[in-house]
């Protein structure tokens, strides 16, 4: 990593003009969020999570010796692409230095391509998913601190598997996010020899799933995966299988992972299961520990993801001595992993002051960051059964 300069006299009159300014300038992140659709109760948190490293950095005084980090909410709508583009188009307008987003992978995709690529901003997404989007041309724009859906399809197949499952029935919202992790669910639980009865998309947003539980329902098998939005179709459709009878256990995908579930559905959901991105060790318990003081749940979905997300961004700045996306966009990949001084949640201040120093670090954080190829990340997973009307963590994978 390239050394720093120190803060003194000398240094200072060597600084670029970014860094000389800084300690005046305003380094805006725009947030854009789900935060009404079908994902809607996750986005607070998530949010939250984004923001507190934000405050963490500010407070800390460290990022180009005194910036302040401002956040910019705006709202995807999770599976509206027009809503998501031009909330996108007006965060660049207001001037944000990076986007925090967007949160589901249809509309990440849309952003992506229709502002993100012809304004050179650097995405860095919590929660967008699918695996179109590793294939994606970005020009080294866009990152995510949650794993590829490809991999969930493994890490659910082998869930299954355990659990002596022979044969599923798969519905999935039909979208990108819900259709590239079918497939993925599909093709891994085929090659670890298992049946799957039927594949069918449904739509979100229907008063009555009954015509979609009929054609389930009529295919069979021991269990029906529900590839769909926890606060939309994906609850209709447990729903209606419920009512029919046709299945009392479902499987759920990272999608479907939320408080809001158990709470709506009611205890006949318990003894269901599933996965989401999600680890285990120093870095969630201290994330945890400092979003219950700062006011929010740290456990709940893609929160975070979303607090590293925003570390990210800040971390890679400091190295490139820029708020500018062409600048800092290459050293993302290099705060992230080794070699260097791991760092966690409440360590952003320290952080900053040895990459300032010239330290490599190895930024682990709230989610085990790990990022490969065209910035992906590793990954694990947290296995969820609802138990007595709630989501318990019962290992990782």
């Amino acid at each position: 990593m390239k050394k720093m300069l120190m803060a003194t006299t000398a240094a200072a009159l060597l600084a670029t003009n970014a860094w000389a300014d800084a300690h005046s300038k305003e380094v805006k992140l725009g947030i854009e969020f789900g935060f009404t659709g079908p994902i809607e109760s996750l986005t607070g948190p998530m949010a939250a999570g984004a923001e507190m490293a934000m405050k963490e950095v500010t407070d800390s005084g460290m990022l180009m010796d005194g910036a302040m980090v401002t956040a910019l909410r705006a709202d995807s709508g999770c599976i509206d692409n027009g809503l998501a583009v031009s909330s996108a188009e007006r965060l660049i307008a207001d001037g944000i230095n990076g986007l925090i987003g967007a949160d589901c992978s249809g509309v990440t995709g849309a952003v992506l391509q229709n502002v993100a690529i012809p304004n050179g901003m650097v995405m860095i997404s919590p929660s967008a998913t699918s695996p179109g989007l590793t294939t994606m041309e970005d020009n080294g724009l866009f990152f995510r601190t949650s794993p590829s859906d490809a991999r969930e399809g493994e890490v659910m197949a082998e869930i299954l598997k355990e659990r002596g499952v022979e044969s599923i029935a798969l519905t999935y919202t039909n979208n990108d996010y819900g259709k590239g992790l079918a497939d993925a669910i599909e093709s891994s639980f085929k090659a670890a020899g298992g049946e799957v009865t039927i594949v069918a998309a449904h739509e979100d947003g229907k008063a009555d799933y009954s015509a979609e539980m009929g054609a389930l329902a009529s295919a069979g098998g021991d269990l029906l995966v529900v590839a769909g939005y926890l606060d939309q179709g994906g609850a209709g459709i447990i729903k209606a299988a419920l009512d029919s009878g046709a299945w009392d256990t479902f499987g759920l995908p990272g999608g479907m992972i939320g408080e809001n579930l158990p709470k709506n559905i009611g205890p006949d959901l318990d003894g269901s299961y599933g996965q989401i991105a999600g680890s285990e060790g120093k870095g969630i318990d201290t994330f945890a520990k400092m979003a219950e003081e700062a006011g929010f749940d740290g456990t709940s979905p893609y929160a975070p993801e979303s607090y590293d997300a925003a570390a990210l961004f800040l971390l890679a700045m400091q190295a490139a001595g820029s708020t500018d996306p062409a600048e800092y966009k290459d050293k993302i990949m290099e705060v992230a992993n080794a070699p260097g001084e791991k760092v966690y949640p409440g360590e952003l201040g320290k952080a900053l002051e040895m990459i300032a120093n010239g330290t490599d670090i190895d930024y682990v954080g709230a989610s085990a960051v790990e990022l490969i190829g065209p910035g992906e990340s590793a990954g694990t997973y947290r296995m969820i059964e609802v138990r007595d009307g709630k989501n318990e963590t019962i290992g990782f994978k």
